[in-house]
């Protein structure tokens, strides 16, 4: 070969070589894996070294990197820096995990802009929200998780979750999802199906979603009923979180559904045996019963003996003594011992008595305290027709005769 062809042929080859730039993505072959831990490759086209970290790499957790790498393979990588000054003699600090991410922002990017969905398991539960591996690292919010308040967002560590892509920005790895839409538009699905499902009377099943004081809401599918604190129990219940918890399962009756209004009215206590129920086993005629007094009529007082079972001291039944009304002796709430009369189980009726209970004044005793009483009573002087001045003077004259 002739000078002239050499030189043709060293300028042709150099004419070749491709200048590398950062950011360019290039193809290297895997030429040695050094003990600094860093593969080194050389650069296709370019004629050029590049160094890629092992933490550069597309490993597993669990993964080594002679699982993934050997001798010969050719692998993408992406230009992230130029190491060293000499331009023929430098070499290049190369990834292939930022590649992939590169192409997860890019398929993300193109799931955004088309409306679809991504799936992504939760790895982290931080402050404010949680953290899931999309190919990237996201962030659901905390108020972004579910359509209503989330008290312990552990409860979703390690599981996959539908999410919308609320906010993406690849150059600061800022990627905004969120569980709560996908929740909402499931939860509207079922609440509808759940709502054509439902009647008055039925009994199912459901959780408890949230407390009050004034009562508890079941989700009941999709969609939330109400148990009125007055319809969780026989026994009377002063806050529903005393006797409920959150994600309690529970047993409820419909009451009522209004689906103008997405009101749907619960109860548990009809969904638990009826406390006239074998009402016979637990009294007898003659017993003698603790209670509590319910409520104060101008006949008589109920009063509680069994959760949900009241009887009736009648006004007669109160007190050996007259007594008007039954709140000159007795105030509601006030506990008291009473007298079992009769039972009607059949007509869910007890007759009580308070006074059976006392012993009854003696007879005798009255007619002893009436007398004392009459003796005690003394009439004026103008109806004896005399006055102590006369008796008086009567008495002189008769001294004088």
């Amino acid at each position: 070969m002739s000078e002239t062809d050499a030189n043709k042929d060293l300028l042709e080859a150099l004419d070749s070589v491709n200048e590398v730039k950062i950011g360019d993505v290039v193809k290297g072959e895997v030429l040695a894996v050094d003990d600094a831990k860093q593969v080194i490759v050389g650069i296709e086209g370019a004629g050029v070294e590049g160094v890629v970290p092992f933490k550069e790499l597309s490993l597993k957790p669990d993964q080594e990197v002679s699982d993934d790498v050997a001798i010969g393979d050719v692998i993408d990588l992406v230009v992230i820096s130029r190491i060293g000054s000499d331009k023929e003699g430098g070499s290049y600090l190369l990834s292939q995990r930022r590649l992939e991410a590169r192409k997860v922002w890019d398929d993300i990017e193109k799931k955004f802009e088309a409306g679809e969905t991504i799936t992504a398991p939760v790895t982290q539960v931080v402050k404010g929200g949680l953290v899931v591996d999309a190919g990237v690292r996201g962030f659901i919010p905390a108020s972004m998780v579910d359509d209503r308040f989330v008290e312990d967002l552990n409860q979703y560590k390690n599981q996959e979750l539908e999410l919308k892509i609320i906010e993406i920005e690849p150059s600061e790895n800022r990627l905004i999802l969120s569980h709560k839409e996908i929740v909402k538009v499931a939860r509207e699905a079922k609440k509808a199906e759940t709502l054509a499902k439902l009647v008055v009377g039925d009994v199912i099943e459901g959780k408890v979603a949230r407390l009050t004081s004034f009562g508890a809401f079941v989700d009941l599918g999709g969609v939330d009923g109400l148990v009125h604190v007055s319809e969780i129990s026989f026994e009377r219940v002063n806050k529903p979180s005393d006797v409920l918890k959150v994600g309690e399962t529970v047993k409820v009756k419909v009451l009522s559904v209004d689906t103008e209004k997405d009101r749907i009215s619960l109860s548990i206590k009809q969904t638990l045996p009826q406390p006239w129920d074998n009402i016979t086993e637990k009294v007898a005629e003659g017993d003698v019963l603790e209670g509590t007094v319910k409520r104060l009529t101008s006949f008589g007082a109920f009063v509680e003996v069994f959760p949900g079972v009241e009887g009736l001291v009648h006004i007669s039944q109160i007190s050996h003594k007259h007594i008007a009304t039954p709140n000159e002796v007795l105030t509601s709430g006030e506990t008291i011992k009473v007298k079992v009369l009769n039972v009607h189980a059949d007509e869910h009726r007890l007759a009580l008595s308070i006074k059976a209970l006392e012993e009854k004044p003696s007879v005798a005793g009255e007619e002893k305290k009436q007398a004392a009483s009459e003796e005690k009573v003394e009439l004026p002087d103008e109806s004896t027709g005399f006055t102590l001045g006369d008796l008086v003077g009567d008495l002189k004259d008769k001294d004088q005769d």
